[in-house]
């Protein structure tokens, strides 16, 4: 394996608040092997809730992946505390009542703790439905703020980074680079589009809807016709930056329609929160020099050298042919750190657990990390990346290499005064319940 790094480093709608969602994704060919537990001795079973069908499949697929491999790991090590690790799953297709109804049957077949999910609003609405259980529900791929914010619940713990923190590291880039530009905002019309356009202007200074407009285009679904008079509008308003404020395939057709209307050559194109999964999903030609956040990208290893991240893309690359995405490596992350969760308080009990989780740091696959306790958000590095020329792509190891990583920045979560202002604003307690 040769990566090559590079180095480096509103309050609009309640508070800046959302990562758009991804959903679910098209039918995938590549097969996914099974780990059963083949002990006699009983199982821990645990349920992954993630969307194995639908526009945003890719990013389930990540998901089963990753958590497979750490199952396979932590079995061929003998287990949980001598009990092997038992992996169930069932597909939500990123739909919220299908996601919740998911967790009844999980439950039902004995899983003590559920994960996964690609969109918000299917991850809000599991959680709910797992806190009625009493059981701990850990977010995947979901950067709704409103997930550890307005929706925030003791039973309920996000791995990857929220839209706030997301923002709060590109603002850092954008504003050194891009500052005293015109800006454009390109923003799926969902809580989450508007939000994170929220959190973006307030960090940037672009408040000003007259100086740095935007257009709304239609969620779910928006046509080809809708990207193509949203960005009619961005020309004509002569910005210089032009922020895309879409995941997933919607993603895909705005960056198809700047393609088309050869508008790189007059904007720097921003996509706030980029996974490999999407610019696969796009290809090297429509990524190129698009920029971004992501919690994690398999160069993050290599490039900051820390060896248990290699371990991991290593191993992931032996056992499918394929790099991992942040989606990936947020599920296996998640087994890792409930089996040591289930380790530290010495069973499986819900109560136990969430003590041990809350204030716990840990290193894994990057720098130190932490579950903060008041609001189960989980604090990291985040990094702002930049996809690479398409021809150094095709290049690359497996045609993989897609991200640059311009800054790692850490600090970018938001304070305990500001979480409960949110929550006091919206009648909503000030610790989980």
């Amino acid at each position: 394996m040769s990566p090559h790094p590079v180095r480096c480093q509103s309050l609009l709608r309640r508070f800046p608040a959302a990562v758009f969602l991804l959903s679910s994704m098209l039918f995938v060919t590549t097969p996914v092997p099974v780990y059963a537990a083949e002990s006699p001795q009983q199982s821990i079973k645990i349920g992954l809730n993630y969307p194995s069908s639908g526009r945003y499949k890719e990013q389930g697929l990540a998901q089963i992946r990753g958590a497979l491999l750490a199952v396979k790991e932590i079995n061929s090590q003998g287990g949980v505390n001598g009990q092997p690790l038992e992996l169930l799953r069932a597909n939500t297709a990123s739909k919220p009542e299908r996601a919740a109804a998911n967790v009844d049957e999980l439950i039902a077949q004995g899983a003590v703790m559920l994960f996964g999910g690609a969109s918000s609003s299917a991850t809000i609405a599991a959680a709910e439905r797992a806190a009625q259980h009493k059981r701990i529900y850990f977010g995947t791929l979901g950067y709704d703020n409103e997930i550890t914010g307005l929706e925030g619940q003791r039973y309920l713990f996000r791995e990857p980074y929220s839209s706030y923190m997301a923002a709060r590291a590109l603002a850092e880039y954008m504003n050194t680079y891009l500052k005293g530009k015109k800006f454009f905002y390109l923003t799926a019309g969902s809580s989450e589009g508007w939000s994170m356009e929220g959190a973006l202007r307030s960090f940037t200074g672009t408040q000003g809807i007259t100086s740095h407009p935007a257009a709304r285009t239609p969620f779910p679904n928006p046509m080809h016709r809708d990207f193509q008079a949203a960005l009619r509008k961005a020309v004509e308003s002569g910005a210089e930056v032009l922020v895309v404020n879409q995941l997933g395939q919607d993603m895909v057709l705005a960056l198809n329609e700047i393609y088309a209307m050869d508008l790189k050559k007059k904007m720097t194109v921003i996509v706030p929160n980029l996974t490999l999964g999407m610019a696969q999903a796009a290809g090297p030609g429509l990524m190129e020099g698009v920029i971004g956040a992501a919690p994690w990208t398999w160069k993050v290893p290599y490039q900051f050298n820390y060896q248990r991240g290699k371990d991991f893309v290593e191993a992931f690359v032996q056992e499918y042919q394929l790099h991992p995405s942040s989606s990936a490596a947020s599920a296996y992350s998640i087994v890792y750190q409930f089996t040591d969760a289930v380790k530290r308080s010495g069973s499986t009990e819900t109560e136990g657990l969430i003590a041990a989780l809350e204030n716990h740091r840990y290193k894994l696959l990057k720098d130190e990390q932490s579950w903060r306790d008041f609001d189960h958000q989980n604090q990291q590095t985040v990094y702002v990346v930049r996809s690479r020329k398409r021809d150094d792509i095709m290049l690359s190891d497996m045609r993989e290499d897609f991200f640059d990583i311009l800054l790692d920045v850490s600090n970018t979560e938001m304070n305990q005064d500001e979480w409960q202002m949110v929550r006091t604003i919206n009648d909503k307690p000030l610790v989980l319940e």
